[in-house]
Formats: C-alpha cells, sequence, structure tokens
C-alpha cells in the first residue's frame, strides 16, 4: 500500500509521528490505530491491520503515542489521559482530511484508549470502535511496570522496566492510571463495537473481553484469537485479525453514494500509489496496478492483464455456451494468453514497419477438457473460439473516439 508520513501537533504542542496507510484505489473511509503499551506503530499488529484495512478502502493512520517511537514528549509524565488527548488529536486531522466518521481500532491499552477517545469523540465524528486484547481495567496494566511504584509515589518520579525497556515514570503518571473508569465509558457508547481477545492470553486475561462485551451496547461482535499470544507475534495471527476487523468494518463504512458506479460500460478512476487506479462497471469495481518491478504496488492486474484476460475469459464463455447447446461431455476449459509485441520482426512483415506501424499479437493456447469429446467435436469447439466477440472486436475496425467530460 502507498504510505504517507504524517506529523500531527498534539493540544500540549507536540509533534506525533505518524504513517497513513493508503488504498490505492479510491477512499471509502479512514481509520486510526492505537498500538499496544510501549509499542509503536511499527509492532506487527498496527502495520498488518493498517495495510488489510488500506487494501479494502479505508486509509488508516498508524502513530506513536506521546513520547513513543518518533513522536516528541515526555512517555514518563504522559499517561493514559495523554493517550486519549494524542487520539482526540489525531482523529481530528483525519476527519477533516477524509470527512466521514472514523473507524477506531486499538490494541492493549490502545484498545482501551480508543474507548476512552471514542466517549469524547461522539457519534458525529466516529462510525465504529474495534479493540485487540484490550483491559476492562485500565490500572490493570501496572503491574506489568516493574519498579518501586512506593517510591516513586513518595519521590514523584522513578525509574520502571516495561517489556525490558528502561523508563522513568512519575507519581502523575501512576495517579491518573489509577483514576481510570474504562467500563463507564463503555456503558455509555452507542457505536458499533467489535472484541477480539485470546482466551490464551496471559498478560491481559480473556475475563477483560467478558466484561468489555457485557458493557458494550449492541451491536457488539466478539471474535476469539485462538492460540495467540497478547502482542501478535506470529504473523498468521495479525493478519487473521486484521483481515477480521476489515471485513467487519465495511458495515459501517458504507461505500459514499458518489462513487462513480455507471449505467453502462466502464468508468475508471485514478487512485493513490504511482498506478493504483480503480475500475468501475455497473455492478463491480476493482483495481488496477503495475507490478512492483515497473514501481507500481501490484495490488491488481496490469491493463494488459485486463485486455489478455478479456479475450481469455470471452473465449471460454463462448465455447462453453456452444458445448452446452450441443450437449457435449466438456468438463471445462483452460485458455492461455500471452502478448507479443514483435510480431512483426518475427513475421518479416517488413511492409509494415517501413509504413512506420507496430503489429503485435495476442497468442492463444486453449485446452478442452474431457474424455469422452470426439477429435470432431474438439476441432469445432476451437472453430467456435475464434467467433468470440472479443475476438471480433479486437480483429475488427475498432475506432476509440475520446472527448472532453469537463
Amino acid at each position: 500500500m502507498p504510505t504517507e508520513t504524517l506529523s500531527i501537533t498534539t493540544s500540549a504542542g507536540h509533534s506525533l509521528d505518524g504513517a497513513l496507510e493508503m488504498p490505492t484505489g479510491l477512499v471509502r473511509g479512514a481509520a486510526v490505530f492505537a498500538h499496544c503499551f510501549t509499542c509503536t506503530k511499527q509492532s506487527r499488529a498496527a502495520i498488518s491491520v493498517a495495510r488489510a484495512l488500506a487494501a479494502r478502502g479505508i486509509a488508516t493512520l498508524r502513530f506513536d503515542f506521546t513520547g513513543l517511537g518518533g513522536s516528541e514528549g515526555d512517555f514518563g509524565r504522559a499517561g493514559f489521559a495523554t493517550d486519549i488527548a494524542d487520539l482526540v488529536a489525531v482523529a481530528g486531522v483525519l476527519r477533516e482530511r477524509f470527512d466521514a466518521p472514523l473507524l477506531l481500532v486499538g490494541h492493549s491499552l490502545g484498545g482501551a484508549a480508543v474507548l476512552a477517545a471514542a466517549h469524547e469523540l461522539g457519534l458525529e465524528n466516529v462510525g465504529a470502535v474495534a479493540t485487540i486484547g484490550a483491559p476492562s481495567d485500565v490500572p490493570h496494566v501496572l503491574h506489568i511496570i516493574q519498579g518501586d511504584h512506593d517510591a516513586i509515589r513518595a519521590d514523584g518520579e522513578g525509574p520502571v522496566t516495561i517489556g525490558g525497556q528502561s523508563f522513568s515514570v512519575s507519581r502523575e503518571f501512576l495517579e491518573r492510571t489509577e483514576a481510570v473508569k474504562l467500563l463507564d465509558f463503555v456503558k455509555e457508547l452507542r457505536l458499533p463495537y467489535l472484541a477480539l481477545h485470546s482466551p490464551t492470553d496471559a498478560i491481559v486475561g480473556i475475563e477483560h473481553a467478558g466484561a468489555l462485551f457485557q458493557a458494550a451496547f449492541h451491536p457488539k461482535s466478539f471474535i476469539s484469537l485462538d492460540d495467540a499470544d497478547h502482542l501478535l507475534t506470529k504473523r498468521e495471527d495479525a493478519e487473521y485479525a486484521a483481515e477480521a476487523i476489515a471485513s467487519w468494518a465495511t458495515r459501517y463504512l458504507p461505500m459514499r453514494d458518489d462513487w462513480p458506479m455507471p449505467e453502462e460500460g466502464v468508468v475508471v478512476q485514478t487512485g493513490h500509489g504511482k498506478f493504483g487506479t480503480e475500475v468501475h462497471t455497473v455492478s463491480h469495481r476493482f483495481i488496477a496496478d503495475e507490478p512492483r518491478s515497473y514501481g507500481g504496488d501490484d495490488t491488481g492486474p496490469t491493463p494488459y492483464d485486463l485486455l489478455l484476460g478479456a479475450l481469455g475469459t470471452c473465449t471460454a464463455m463462448t465455447m462453453k455456451m456452444y458445448a452446452d447447446r450441443k450437449g457435449w461431455p466438456v468438463d471445462g476449459y483452460r485458455v492461455h494468453v500471452t502478448h507479443e509485441r514483435n510480431h512483426a520482426e518475427d513475421c518479416g512483415h517488413a511492409v509494415f514497419e517501413e509504413e512506420g506501424m507496430e503489429v503485435q499479437a495476442l497468442n492463444r493456447s486453449i485446452e478442452v477438457l474431457g474424455d469422452d469429446l470426439t477429435d470432431e467435436q474438439r476441432a469445432k469447439i476451437l472453430e467456435i473460439a475464434d467467433k468470440c466477440p472479443v475476438h471480433r472486436t479486437l480483429e475488427g475496425h475498432l475506432h476509440i473516439h475520446t472527448e472532453s467530460a469537463s
């Protein structure tokens, strides 16, 4: 996915470092991903979820909370209230850019933060909320902060270790965390909510998911992340969670009415990245792109893939329709189409070269599947292949007329 680097200024005046994962096609909505406690936007879960959402048309910002990763500020003095303020600042930037209610996704303590931020942002700014391994009791995170908490309260500040990393935290940090009553926020939410949690989570037990789910109002959903660890360190667990959230979210971030679905023909509109382009038919949409070797993002077929596919699919459909009408015992068809750019050179068509005309060719290999077909039937089916409508269009006198639509 195309990735933009963003810097967001908080109400406290320092900047947060963000990476916005953009769809290669059109944007149907926007989301914010809040990482786990002391993680960063580079965590496996953050990257997997953000890119899975972007692949479904949802621009997703993963960012570093205050004092972590590339963001400015003092993590040791920030606390949970600052995490909420960071989310409000980030949401404001995305809301202004994309002009639609946001999806908020949070992992671990980030999940608790998005629930609290959703409560503050309100229905007009948030469309849905999803959490992964979130605690229902925010003070619960204090047990993973290794250090002398009593000394910190007495002295005002002191050293701690969190997940193997050394920090200095303040008395205010501990007090702000202890004061949070997350379930009170959840009980007041009136937003679609998805909770994902592993029943074997050794850091935040499954009972936390139960408490959050019980407190939330419908529509609410739960997905069990079987055998996953708390940080989703296994790629398959992170990708499963990402795909589940992305699929669920599309129900609450529907396509806008102004998307260019035509009454006839095809509408093509440029998206993001170097070559990302969205193709809309009367009832379908998909992405066309170029491979990475050509500078694209490889998120869809190339224009020539589509051309070859048009001939191949039309060929297979035409042969099937004919054999079905005859009642012949065909098991299927396999059509392989390739593009040859130097056909004139290979065939010695000097006359075309002299006139400056480039001769290209589409080479089609057809396999008719079925052991009970006669040689005569196979030959007739192959003859019919040349009568497919796309074949006739490509070999006929085709004119392309262009006009300005503006």
